[in-house]
């Protein structure tokens, strides 16, 4: 008898023998659902031996037959009711356990989101796609599907999905595109370590979502439920099916707050603050200049994270007002990093370590936030010590700069699309998917080892517009991505090391080292960061102008 958890105090299991009932009054189960039909098959234990046996040792047991593959609304609000008030735990059970699971999922679909329920049941090794759009419509069949199909669809507006849609728009004018986005507002992210700095003013980061959308682009203002790729569909709420002969996905990461006990309840109160949200950027401004002396702690979780450089950045930025302000010697800096490493190219740590020292500021390697007490002030850590070993570290703060754990969207990391670790699976060099060659991804959310910035995206899109329109026919050859990223350091006001590399750490300059030479701070990459990037990003990046990103082609 295999008995898996679904639920607290509900556990499902195949086809049960009257015999099993004495193991489960044992393990402690006080009723039974059957969810079988009597006469199913010809070893199958008949329900009425089944429900002596439960009456012998005091337990409950009642019938609630359904058909495979024919589970009903109406079977699913009954299995709900019996959930409810039977005395728990419970064991359902089936031929395999499968329908006893569905009947489960489309009853918790009126309450729990979607990726939980697939999650939860995936965990107990049950496969939810059959029932995926019943799940996403409340548990229930869904009487009419709105269908929408696009010959390329892309699943995400920020700046990967914008920039590639521009540049397939570029390169062929008139494709039907559709983007997949619910959000009213889109964001330059990069610009929210130079707003928690006091350089820039949150307002000047943020464009409303119609006015960047690219002019002929189908806009649907709508999440993803899930994702149907044997069916060249993506489900979104309410139960709508968009089909595609492309699917080009960037959905962006979760920041995953709940991960860090106490954390969520003091975010933005009690000196707790992260310039990963653009409604606490300006409340670090704010705790840097009111802070005189004490301890000011800055976080940064374990890889792979959105802009690996900007836990430091937040942290140089503040140290540098500090120092203009004369109260540097009074404050005492940490930095907590879950890494070995104070950065990951080795050939920019030494101008970084100048900065480290110039400001004293503690490196804390190998500790990683697991608990945040907004009310009395403290950060608890786990510290790795070099032989494996661990132990917990509190520390007590004025100021807690949080960069969270970061994770897949939960639409992905239940899908089929992504990889053991939950991120999406694609080729490395062409962004195409390993298992569906009508689908490529990029951004944050794919399994490639580049950085995770927005100067990655501005290099894979035009690889990934490229790539979709040859499978359609309209253009010849493959374009290749090295892994390019950029994190430019901003380790005081003025000055930037300006770190630029591809795939396995290579160093890979934008330009010249006379001109900028970013193993070193320069004044010319600040204003690069603060002058030019932001234009750029908006006026050109975004609209299909691939300065400086023309993809290498190459015949694989």
């Amino acid at each position: 008898m295999d008995i898996r958890s679904l639920a607290p105090g509900l556990g499902v299991s195949e086809q049960l023998r009257p015999d099993d009932v004495t193991a489960l009054k044992e393990a402690g189960y006080r009723a039974i659902i059957c969810n079988r039909p009597d006469g199913e098959s010809s070893d199958q234990a008949f329900f009425a031996d089944i429900q002596r046996a439960a009456q012998q040792h005091g337990m409950e047991a009642h019938y609630l037959p359904a058909e495979t593959g024919k589970v009903t609304d109406e079977q699913a609000e009954l299995f709900g009711r019996l959930l409810e008030t039977l005395p728990k735990p419970i064991l359902a059970y089936c031929r395999s356990g499968m329908r006893s699971t569905t009947l489960w999922a489309l009853w918790q679909a009126r309450t729990q989101p979607l990726h939980q329920i697939v999650d939860a049941a995936s965990k107990a090794g049950f496969d939810m796609k059959s029932v995926i759009r019943r799940i996403a419509n409340g548990g229930r069949m869904p009487l009419e599907v709105a269908e929408a199909s696009h010959t390329v669809v892309i699943v995400g507006g920020g700046a990967a999905g914008i920039a590639t849609a521009s540049s397939l728009l570029a390169r062929q004018p008139g494709l039907d595109i559709a983007i997949i986005d619910p959000a009213d507002v889109h964001y330059y992210q990069p610009g929210w370590t130079l707003v928690g700095g006091g350089i820039f003013e949150a307002p000047q980061t943020a464009h409303s979502m119609g006015a960047t959308m690219p002019r002929g682009v189908h806009w649907i203002k709508s999440a993803v439920a899930a994702f149907e790729p044997e069916r060249n569909a993506v489900i979104l709420d309410g139960c709508r099916l968009v089909s595609y002969r492309q699917l080009i996905l960037c959905p962006g990461l979760k920041l995953d707050w709940q991960a860090i006990e106490g954390l969520a309840d003091t975010l933005g109160r009690n000196g707790v603050t992260s310039n990963y949200l653009y409604h606490l950027a300006p409340y670090t401004w704010e705790l840097v200049q009111q802070l005189r002396r004490g301890r000011a702690i800055f976080t940064q979780p374990a890889m792979p994270i959105k802009c690996a450089g900007a836990p430091q950045k937040a942290m140089y930025l503040s140290a540098d007002h500090w120092r203009r302000a004369g109260v540097l010697q009074q404050m005492d800096i940490e930095f907590g990093s879950a890494g070995a490493v104070l950065f990951g190219v080795a050939d920019y740590v030494p101008a970084l370590m100048e900065y480290v020292e110039a400001y004293r500021i503690d490196l804390s390697f190998g500790h990683t936030l697991t608990q945040v007490d907004g009310a009395a002030r403290t950060a608890t850590f786990k510290r790795v010590a070099a032989d494996g070993s661990s132990c917990s570290v509190t520390r007590e703060f004025e100021l807690l700069h949080v960069v969270p754990p970061q994770v897949a969207p939960d639409v992905v990391r239940v899908s089929p699309l992504c990889d053991a670790a939950g991120w999406i699976d694609v080729d490395p060099a062409t962004l195409r998917h390993k298992a569906w060659e009508n689908i490529h991804a990029l951004g944050d959310a794919t399994n490639t080892s580049n950085a995770k910035t927005a100067a990655a995206a501005r290099k894979q899109a035009p690889v990934v517009a490229h790539n979709v329109l040859a499978a359609l026919g309209k253009a010849k050859g493959t374009a290749l991505y090295h892994g390019y990223g950029s994190c430019p350091l901003t380790v005081e006001r003025g000055k930037i090391v300006l770190a630029e590399f591809s795939y396995g750490g290579k160093v890979t300059p934008s330009f010249p080292s006379w001109l900028i030479d970013g193993t070193r701070p320069s004044r010319l990459a600040w204003l690069l960061k603060e002058r030019i990037l932001p234009p750029l990003y908006w006026k050109g990046m975004l609209k299909g102008r691939e300065w400086l990103a023309k993809p290498e082609l190459a015949d694989l």
